[in-house]
Formats: C-alpha cells, sequence, structure tokens
C-alpha cells in the first residue's frame, strides 16, 4: 500500500468510479481511471483503501484522520 497513490485517487475520483475501477480489476478489463500500482493486486488494494477513506470522510472525518483509520485497521487485521 502507498499512500502516496491512495490520495489522487480520493482526490480526484468519487467512490461510485472507484466502484467502477474495483469491478474492471475483477473482470480483467482496462481501467477508466488511472490507478498507480505495480500489479492489479496493489492497484486493488489503492482503490479499496480509497473507498473506504471517501466513506469516512462523508461522515465528516478529514483525509489524515480516515487514512489513519484506514491504516489501523490493515495493521489489526494481519497482525
Amino acid at each position: 500500500m502507498k499512500v502516496a497513490a491512495i490520495k489522487p485517487l480520493v482526490d480526484n475520483y468519487s467512490i461510485d468510479q472507484l466502484r467502477e475501477a474495483e469491478e474492471d480489476l475483477y473482470n480483467e478489463a482496462p481501467l477508466s481511471i488511472e490507478v498507480d500500482g505495480a500489479d492489479e493486486g496493489e492497484k486493488l488494494t489503492h482503490i479499496l483503501a480509497a473507498i473506504e477513506i471517501l466513506h469516512d470522510m462523508a461522515k465528516g472525518i478529514d483525509y489524515k484522520m480516515a487514512l489513519r483509520n484506514y491504516s489501523s485497521r490493515v495493521r489489526n487485521s494481519i497482525s
């Protein structure tokens, strides 16, 4: 997960656009948006992170706290 790849997704795309890109990856179709990542798995990680962060931001949480919350959930899930 690269924070530098997630921020542009949060800044430039809606949840619907990100969901469409997620579906594109699942269907092995060309992406409708630009997503940084070494492979499809990394791109999917960035898309899913951006979606979760945008959901938090819709609740009034700022970007930095939403990113922190997401990172914490990821760390807890792998420890």
